[in-house]
């Protein structure tokens, strides 16, 4: 018997792996994106002879729930484990029990991105690919590169020539073939799937693949394991396409559903003003009929207008009565420059979008005064330099004089 299946987040049509690789064949890519159901009874046997050591394996400590049968290949980078730091400083400032920051930023390739990302190579190294490819808008694009890399699979990266230089010289370094497209990440996505699939790589993108969501829920499943005192009450995590947000309920749901949990977090999906597609499609009701728009944010990560996990990101909002807000550029860019200050870690753009949702949601009274908060940084802020600098005072070069620099530090220049 099969450890899973996967199932169409809309008509719920079952296949098994072998039948279909990426969508529904009848409702398409946007409805018919697929999410990953386990037989819990054999789920429940391997966790139980699981020789957990989350520190030594990362993410494959979950090899129990994550989409693989048996002895597998993994990439040799450890991904997962990364650092969840108690900041009282937050909790005072906004009058809750407990914030906690997940730094997801201390990955391999800096992002969030490298949970979903060694999934999907070890899939693709199981089914026999040579090639991998994505679009992105940096970060998932990295973490490809990396994990092909050090797997020996050549990797193809579509990404809008306007992403951060600092994350397409990452690409370059890896070896990967970068085609930066003078265009939004939108349509570099529709190019990748038309030229991707007609040459027979192996396809990450999101929503499209079904077993992105498995790597990335394996965070919630950390936090979930990790957390001394119990769970979070609330999660709030940045969203773009919308798979980062669906996979904190997945990997939730999933544990609930094993009997290690009974509850679940409420999970916040915060996105950009400018990028707030899934937040419009969710007020506009269920059946979620995917509403685009042309996206403009300064978080490069989670600018998307045309979300291709939207149907799956509402759908689990719904059932588990999840949150999703929206925040201004200024909110966010101010959030890298809050939570570098009051926690010490340095967050790009869609990082500080967690933190600026939480902001408001406190403001605004929305969270008890004995809550614990966990805020998902999503990628480190040396990803995105241009950003910050954006808001912070230019440096006065000095000459080299005691004079001059005791008069320097004598001036109002430590604020933003």
């Amino acid at each position: 018997m099969s450890k899973y299946r996967l199932r169409c987040i809309t008509c719920s049509q079952e296949y098994d792996p072998a039948e279909v690789e990426y969508t529904c064949p009848v409702c398409g890519d946007r409805k018919g994106t697929l999410e990953v159901i386990y037989d819990f009874d054999i789920v429940r046997r391997e966790y139980s002879r699981n020789r957990f050591d989350l520190g030594k394996n990362g993410i494959w400590a979950f090899d129990f729930l994550l989409p693989f049968e048996g002895d597998h290949f993994k990439p040799n980078l450890l991904v997962g484990n990364t650092p969840l730091y108690r900041c009282d400083n937050l909790s005072r400032k906004y009058g809750v029990g407990e914030v906690f920051i997940k730094d997801d930023g201390r990955n391999p390739t800096a992002s969030f991105k490298d949970r979903a990302s060694s999934v999907v190579v070890a899939k693709a190294v199981e089914k026999g690919y040579g090639t991998v490819f994505c679009a992105s808008t940096g970060n998932a694009a990295s973490s490809l590169s990396g994990m092909a890399a050090v797997s020996g699979l050549e990797s193809v990266i579509f990404v809008p020539a306007t992403a951060p230089q600092a994350k397409l010289t990452q690409l370059q370094v890896y070896g990967s073939k970068v085609l930066a497209i003078e265009d939004s990440y939108d349509r570099a996505f529709d190019l990748s799937m038309e030229i991707g699939l007609s040459r027979g790589w192996y396809c990450r993108n999101s929503a499209i693949n079904p077993y992105l969501l498995e790597g990335k829920k394996t965070c919630a499943l950390e936090l979930a394991f990790s957390m001394i005192g119990g769970l979070p009450d609330y999660v709030f995590v940045s969203a773009g396409d919308g798979t980062v947000l669906s996979s904190f309920h997945k990997g939730f749901d999933d544990l609930r559903e094993m009997g290690v949990i009974d509850r679940l977090p409420i999970i916040v999906g915060v996105q950009a003003s400018g990028a707030a597609a899934i937040k419009k499609t969710y007020e506009a009701g269920f059946p979620f009929e995917p509403i685009d728009i042309r996206a403009n944010s300064v978080a490069d990560s989670i600018c998307v207008g045309k979300p291709r996990d939207v149907v799956k990101a509402c759908c689990y909002t719904h059932k588990n009565k999840g949150m999703l807000i929206d925040v201004s550029d200024k909110e966010i860019l101010e959030g890298i420059i809050e939570m570098a200050r009051e926690s010490g870690v340095f967050a790009e753009p869609a990082g500080a979008t967690a933190l600026a949702g939480f902001k408001k949601c406190a403001r605004q009274g929305l969270l008890a005064r004995d809550s614990r908060v966990v805020v998902v940084v999503t990628g480190n802020g040396l990803k995105d330099l241009k950003s910050p600098s954006s808001i912070m005072p230019e440096l006065r070069r000095l000459s080299p004089e005691r004079e001059v620099i005791e008069e320097a530090i004598g001036e109002d220049r430590f604020q933003a």
